[in-house]
């Protein structure tokens, strides 16, 4: 069961998220993160960050839940989520963020370069959109969703050495990818489970999908 955490990123609607809650081992908030709980009426276990850009409304209402928080100052190198997900890794094992993506790009970027810090090296985590997931491979990897899906391979380090995929239609075996190209995008799965096995390097694997359950466990 993952841990769920909520950024404060661009969340247009909310409802696609709630049948996650109810899987989840527990569910933090990074800082305005809490606004998109806030939404779905469902407190967090934990708020983490300096609470500066929670409305009055919000703040109300995680006090009167008597919601733990773990106060940091507005002024300081990490961003809410980056301490969220170093506290994160000394507990759970999978991490899926919402609310991570969308919004300032700035923020967009940065959230997906926090997936290679190395405390979470050990760790599966996951950036959940309403119609994609995305996550880091280091060594293997499995993919399981519907033959069709559409798999993007985008290296995040300069060299990406691929030993070997499985289940795609353009597969890929003992090959580079360079950071900056785009071959890695838009490839489909022909098998309803698919690997990727990296030699070396940091990839970021995207997955299309289709909520029919809302879950991926």
């Amino acid at each position: 069961m993952p841990l769920l955490i909520f950024a404060n990123g661009k969340l247009d609607e909310v409802e696609w998220i709630r049948p996650f809650l109810a899987q989840a081992t527990a569910v933090w908030a990074a800082n305005g993160g809490s606004g998109h709980l806030f939404r779905l009426n469902h407190l967090p276990d934990k708020m983490i960050g300096d609470m500066d850009s929670l409305e009055t409304a919000v703040q109300e209402w995680l006090t009167a839940g008597h919601v733990p928080i773990e106060r940091h100052p507005i002024a300081k190198d990490e961003t809410d989520l980056e301490l969220a997900l170093l506290l994160a890794a000394h507990q759970e094992e999978e991490i899926w963020l919402f609310g991570a993506l969308g919004g300032r790009l700035d923020q967009t970027l940065a959230n997906i370069f926090l997936l290679s810090l190395p405390a979470l090296a050990n760790h599966v985590v996951k950036l959940m959109t309403p119609t994609e997931q995305a996550w880091l491979v280091r060594g293997q990897t499995e993919i399981v969703g519907q033959v069709g899906q559409t798999v993007s391979l985008i290296p995040l380090s300069g060299e990406v050495h691929i030993a070997k995929t499985t289940g795609l239609q353009w597969p890929l075996q003992d090959e580079t990818l360079l950071f900056g190209q785009a071959r890695g995008i838009s490839n489909r799965l022909t098998a309803e489970k698919a690997t990727v096995t990296v030699a070396s390097g940091l990839l970021l694997c995207i997955q299309t999908m289709v909520y029919e359950n809302r879950s991926f466990l």
